[in-house]
């Protein structure tokens, strides 16, 4: 069996990347562990995994957690941060070994998207940069842009993000404005973009830019922009309802010229790049949003095991019983199908129709049961010191980015009501 080394405080494990046989084993089902977030069960997942889980636990617990409120006023987290997760082998762990990554599949992945939501930490841009960013880098890159990019995102020298959104366009694709005019050997790129994760700190950034505006999506190429290029400059940070440690910006483009060497792909096939993409980051957004329903069931029954109320505790109260009995129900149903989905696509085998029914039913019910929890913790939900309370503003962008869940309902009744033969 093929293994892959991380290093952990100075000492060396070895994790496998090879897939548990057929994904079945004697390994506790989720709904039946002592808690959601239990570590050693899920049969998607073997031991190694396990090790790995608790290794990104111990992580989050130690290096975000307590800082998390600092970094929510500073509006960033540290870039010593990154480092630190680089040091672990947390970052970009599915880039290929031959560039300094782990070459898993997206199991490793998933482990860390988990336990950053159930730490209740959003700040750290992790997802975006590991398996948005990168994937697009090994996939479409030439070698001389993986061997010089890959590795420092992998060690989280440098933070990556991409570029899409604009003002007038968001789910529309089609509708891009920023342009990149070839002129000569090089492209001159003009636009805009706004609600860029990672933006603000990023020393790479993904753009979308029309080569050819009268083709509409099928005219876009992206472009690797690195940070102090001429012409490229970065607006204030912007402030977010929630996820407020994480970097959200504005990028700017006047006049900025950069050579054919900073074409990522082929011109014109940017949008061909991004649909084969989209279903890892629907996934992620999925399996993210079902993480932290998770996190707030337990900190709910928690809440409400411990809080007294008309002579007994409010987990007696049949009101509540029932509330939580709604709850894990909901979750664990959406845990299995995104379950599902990660075996799917750790055999390349996950369709844009699945990815797209995952990301919109979990990042709903996400919204549902951080609602719920906010309910259920009465008065506190209500504070900012309380996770759920974090955790119902945050998880409100869910069902917005990543293409905004009516559109994933309309990509779906597309495949029902026209299906492709």
């Amino acid at each position: 069996m093929a293994a892959r080394v991380l290093r952990r405080a100075g000492a060396r494990r070895a994790f496998s990347a090879e897939p548990a046989p057929a994904y079945a084993s004697e390994r506790i089902n989720a709904a039946t562990a002592p808690t959601l977030m239990e570590i050693g069960c899920r049969d998607i997942f073997d031991e190694d995994h396990d090790a790995f889980r608790q290794m990104c636990r111990d992580f989050f617990a130690n290096e975000v957690k307590p800082f998390h409120k600092e970094w929510e006023k500073a509006g960033e987290v540290p870039r010593e941060l990154w480092t630190k997760a680089g040091d672990l082998g947390l970052l970009a762990c599915m880039v290929p070994e031959a560039y300094g990554g782990l070459g898993t599949d997206c199991r490793f992945p998933a482990v860390v998207w988990e336990e950053q939501s159930y730490s209740g930490c959003t700040g750290p841009g992790f997802a975006m940069h590991s398996d948005i960013v990168a994937p697009y880098i090994t996939n479409y890159g030439t070698e001389e842009q993986k061997q010089r990019i890959l590795p420092k995102l992998v060690s989280g020298e440098w933070i990556g993000a991409l570029g899409m959104t604009e003002p007038s366009a968001g789910s529309d694709f089609a509708n891009i404005k920023t342009t990149a005019v070839k002129d000569g050997d090089d492209y001159v790129i003009n636009g805009s973009k706004v609600f860029i994760t990672n933006g603000w700190m990023a020393d790479v950034t993904i753009v979308c830019a029309k080569t050819d505006a009268s083709k509409g999506a099928h005219g876009v190429s992206l472009f690797l922009i690195e940070d102090g290029m001429k012409g490229f400059t970065k607006g204030n940070k912007l402030e977010k309802m929630g996820m407020k440690a994480q970097d959200t910006c504005e990028l700017f483009f006047e006049d900025l010229r950069v050579p054919k060497s900073a074409l990522l792909g082929e011109e014109g096939k940017g949008f061909y790049a991004v649909m084969s993409e989209l279903p890892q980051e629907r996934l992620l957004i999925a399996d993210m949003g079902v993480s932290a329903a998770e996190a707030v069931f337990e900190w709910t029954r928690d809440y409400t095991m411990d809080r007294s109320a008309f002579k007994g505790k409010l987990s007696n109260l049949q009101v509540v019983g029932h509330k939580l009995a709604e709850m894990k129900t909901d979750i664990c149903v959406g845990r299995a199908f995104v379950d599902n989905c990660i075996a799917l696509h750790s055999q390349r085998k996950l369709d844009s129709v699945q990815a797209s029914m995952a990301k919109y039913w979990c990042t709903d019910l996400q919204c549902k049961i951080a609602d719920a929890g906010v309910q259920l913790h009465g008065g506190w939900g209500y504070m900012w010191e309380y996770d759920v309370c974090k955790a119902f503003v945050d998880g409100r962008v869910q069902p917005i980015y990543g293409g905004a869940n009516e559109i994933m309902k309309e990509l779906i009744s597309r495949s029902i009501t026209n299906p492709r033969h």
